[in-house]
């Protein structure tokens, strides 16, 4: 598929330039269409009856897990439903056992869902280990093997940072964690969808994952991939409907995963869009995907970086679909307003749910940044319009 063929089935980006890709993707016509089968022509409960419409949305959406497990290179049972990364993450944090006592190694640069659950278990006395970035934003490695003991039970890491794109050592990361024996975590909110991830090379423990960014599908959705090996570490903590095997008035007998994490009824439709949403993303193609970000994104660095008085994030080399900037003495809120009234550009503004980030890399004063951010539905033409835009308005206002 071509970049004009997917712009086709997204109907919003004829009146917009729509540069948001990592708060949430416009969703694709297929998706939609699939999500609207299901209401129009099976909508009954999964799993709970043996008509033939529950039977058809019980196989629609065991369909989709085996899609996405496919896509991501999992077994369909190591892949439990979730309405959002921030979810997903949230399983580990109060599906693990902590103890006091045990730590935890995170980084300055993660999202607030990568960092707020770890710091609410301090509570319980355990302690959180903050490795501390480089000036571009990149998370060194030997930071986190130097931080960990044999009282470290987590090393967690956004893959991409959501603050300013920078793209951190994962693999490597993770290699660090597998030879300690420590469980790991990634945050994959803002990779997947844009680079190929096969969880079984990655060889971490847990992956968080959202449906409406990268991955085109419909907004509720995601997923935690948990590794068969991690499974009997976790306790399910929305007990109930669908989770069990058995029940007596004295005990209950959990079912296998993923069934026991996802009590009660599910987003149905939505996971079947997050499916149709895989189908869609193979037919594109997750190399030109890639290949067509990473151009996009130099392109609008370079854009950027060239207007008088702009500061830019982040290194050129080691961003990838996200480029945060600001120009001097303008609010980041009110940049993004000027873009979008004058040429209906929508870019975030703001903290980006990461203070400490952008504390970091010494944008907090400014009020955060402006973040702009691609997809395969993005064209060039598109980055120059903002880039003009953005001169324009650094003249004017300077």
């Amino acid at each position: 598929m071509k970049t004009t063929d997917v712009r086709e089935d997204i109907p919003l980006l004829k009146d917009v330039i729509y540069l948001d890709a990592a708060s949430t993707t416009p969703t694709p016509r297929p998706v939609v269409e699939a999500m609207c089968d299901y209401f129009y022509n099976y909508n009954a409960n999964t799993g709970r009856g043996a008509y033939h419409l529950t039977v058809k949305a019980t196989h629609k959406l065991d369909e989709a897990r085996n899609r996405i497990a496919k896509f991501v290179n999992s077994d369909p049972n190591e892949i439990i439903f979730t309405k959002n990364t921030t979810e997903a993450i949230n399983m580990v944090a109060h599906g693990l056992e902590f103890k006091k006592g045990d730590n935890i190694i995170t980084s300055n640069m993660e999202h607030h869902s990568n960092l707020v659950p770890w710091l609410k278990l301090q509570k319980q006395g355990v302690e959180v280990k903050i490795v501390k970035a480089d000036e571009q934003g990149i998370i060194d490695p030997g930071a986190i093997e130097k931080a960990a003991d044999e009282n470290t039970r987590l090393i967690t890491i956004s893959h991409i940072s959501n603050s300013i794109g920078s793209v951190q050592p994962v693999d490597e990361i993770s290699e660090v964690a597998e030879n300690k024996g420590i469980f790991c975590l990634v945050d994959a909110a803002q990779s997947a969808g844009h680079t190929e991830l096969d969880l079984k090379k990655l060889r971490a423990e847990f992956v968080a994952f959202p449906g409406h960014k990268g991955f085109l599908g419909p907004v509720g959705t995601g997923f935690l991939y948990c590794a068969s090996q991690a499974q009997d570490q976790m306790e399910p903590l929305n007990l109930g409907g669908g989770t069990v095997d058995n029940v007596t008035e004295e005990d209950f007998q959990l079912a296998e995963s993923p069934t026991c994490f996802e009590g009660g009824t599910q987003n149905i439709a939505g996971f079947i869009g997050l499916g149709e949403a895989m189908n869609y993303l193979e037919r594109i193609g997750i190399s030109k995907i890639e290949k067509h970000s990473k151009k996009l994104t130099r392109i609008m660095y370079q854009e950027i970086q060239d207007i008088e008085k702009v500061r830019v994030y982040g290194s050129p080399e080691n961003i990838y679909g996200i480029v945060s900037f600001n120009i001097d003495k303008i609010n980041p809120h009110d940049l993004a307003k000027i873009l979008d009234e004058v040429k209906s550009i929508c870019v975030r503004s703001g903290f980006h749910c990461a203070m400490p980030s952008i504390r970091h890399m010494g944008a907090y004063e400014f009020g955060g940044t402006v973040r702009a951010s691609v997809h395969y539905y993005n064209t060039q033409e598109e980055i120059e319009i903002l880039g003009e835009t953005l001169k324009d308005v650094s003249k004017f206002l300077g």
